[in-house]
């Protein structure tokens, strides 16, 4: 979608003009109170078609606003048509200013300098911290949002060290992107922690509710007041922490292994890296690293210094590159068919 068109669309929709159909396939009749339908950015491929309502965008484009204290300019350099580059427009019409559109790689990103915020994933920040003129681009920025995938302790104090103001955001397309600003809820957002057998021992499941919520997925039933994220973490009352996807505790040589915790500990090295679970006949599981360089005996000494033995990868595929989703995450169905091939 042209990022152009994208918005004077999203500025239409939000004044009451037809609902935008940012999802694969041929758009269906939608109801009146439809503001958008995207898809989610999932890890496999595969993806659902989210419904939100205006309401919902607005309240999410409010509560930002309210949690940054001022209207900014804000820049795309995401694809609109998944749901953090969508809400970098949503916020920019609720500013009541024209966003700023500019390349995905951040080598045009300049502020204007009269309040401005960036809405980037973790790969994106990777890249340009490794030039020195777009790294001083960003300093001059009032928020950087970092989201879609964790935001390794590393790579954020590198960023903070050049003077980048880094917020990383948590949610996903179900509640309008990121509702979690440095694990703190937006402005009427709910947070609640429900028991999972899954979860590790003191976390559980994380459920997410508010106005921004969607309105459940085409052709679907609507979420019973909050929706159950495939998350686990723990919240105090004020601060969420997130542990990690539920999905990927696995066992492996009869050991409970977070693969969320590996993949933090990886991409602290290397953001450019991927780690999958795969079937094995004598551990139940192995942990398959998947990277563009290093080999399996270095990856296993630089990560002992963060994991226990059990975690470590017992297989070590190099990569010329990661082949990715429409929506920039790794592609895990592409990188399981490249272990069985």
């Amino acid at each position: 979608m042209e990022a152009a068109w994208a918005a004077g669309a999203v500025a239409r929709m939000l004044e009451g003009g037809p609902a935008l159909w940012l999802a694969p396939g041929v758009p269906p009749e939608l109801p009146a109170d439809v503001g958008a339908v995207v898809a989610t950015s999932g890890s496999t491929g595969d993806s659902k078609p989210v419904v939100l309502s205006r309401t919902a965008l607005r309240s999410a484009a409010a509560s930002s606003q309210q949690r940054l204290g001022a209207p900014l300019t804000w820049h795309l350099a995401l694809a609109p048509h998944y749901v953090a580059g969508l809400m970098v427009l949503v916020r920019s019409h609720a500013a009541g200013r024209s966003p700023v559109l500019g390349a995905t790689d951040l080598s045009d990103a300049r502020s204007t300098g009269e309040g401005d915020a960036l809405s980037i994933v973790p790969t994106q920040l990777h890249r340009a911290l490794r030039s020195a003129t777009v790294t001083a681009r960003l300093a001059g920025f009032d928020a950087v949002l970092v989201g879609g995938a964790a935001l390794g302790r590393e790579l954020r104090e590198r960023a903070e060290a050049a003077g980048i103001r880094i917020i990383e955001t948590y949610g996903m397309s179900e509640t309008c992107g990121g509702c979690v600003w440095d694990g703190v809820p937006l402005p009427g957002v709910e947070v609640r922690i429900v028991p999972d057998a899954r979860a590790p021992e003191g976390s559980g499941r994380i459920a997410l509710g508010g106005q921004m919520l969607f309105d459940g997925y085409l052709g679907g039933e609507a979420p019973a007041g909050e929706f159950l994220t495939g998350d686990f973490g723990t919240f105090d009352g004020t601060h969420l922490v997130v542990g990690g996807r539920l999905d990927d505790v696995v066992i492996t040589g009869g050991v409970n292994v977070d693969l969320g915790r590996i993949r933090r500990a990886v991409e602290a090295r290397e953001p450019d890296a991927a780690v999958l679970a795969v079937p094995d006949e004598e551990w139940g599981v192995r942990i398959v690293l998947f990277a563009t360089h290093g080999d399996l005996g270095a990856w296993r000494g630089a990560l002992a210094a963060d994991l226990p033995r059990s975690a470590l990868p017992r297989q070590f595929v190099l990569v010329d590159s990661l082949p990715r989703t429409a929506g920039g995450k790794p592609d895990r169905s592409a990188l399981l068919e490249w272990v069985q091939s």
